[in-house]
C-alpha cells in the first residue's frame, strides 16, 4: 500500500521538542491510557508496557498528565 505525504511515516516531528516523556515501567499499571490519549500516535504497547517513539513525540506531556499511576515523567531534552 503506497503511503501519502500526510502519512506519519513521512512526518517525523520529534526533532523540535524541549521535553520528552520517560516511562518508569516499575510503576506502570498497564492501563494503556497514555497510548489512548497521545495525539501524535507516538506511544505504542510492547510486551504490555508503553514505549515512546521519540521520532514522533512532540513533548506535549498529555501522556504524563493522563497517566493514573504517574509513571511518566517529562524531562528536559538533552542538547
Amino acid at each position: 500500500m503506497p503511503m501519502s505525504l500526510g502519512s506519519m511515516l513521512y512526518n517525523k516531528t520529534g526533532a523540535w521538542r524541549n521535553i520528552r516523556p520517560v516511562v518508569d515501567n516499575s510503576n506502570c499499571i498497564q492501563c494503556g491510557i497514555c497510548w489512548k490519549f497521545c495525539p501524535d500516535v507516538a506511544i505504542y504497547i510492547e510486551n504490555e508496557f508503553p514505549v515512546v517513539d521519540l521520532d514522533y513525540c512532540k513533548g506535549c506531556g498529555i501522556c504524563a498528565e493522563e497517566c493514573p499511576s504517574k509513571c511518566i515523567a517529562m524531562v528536559e531534552e538533552e542538547k
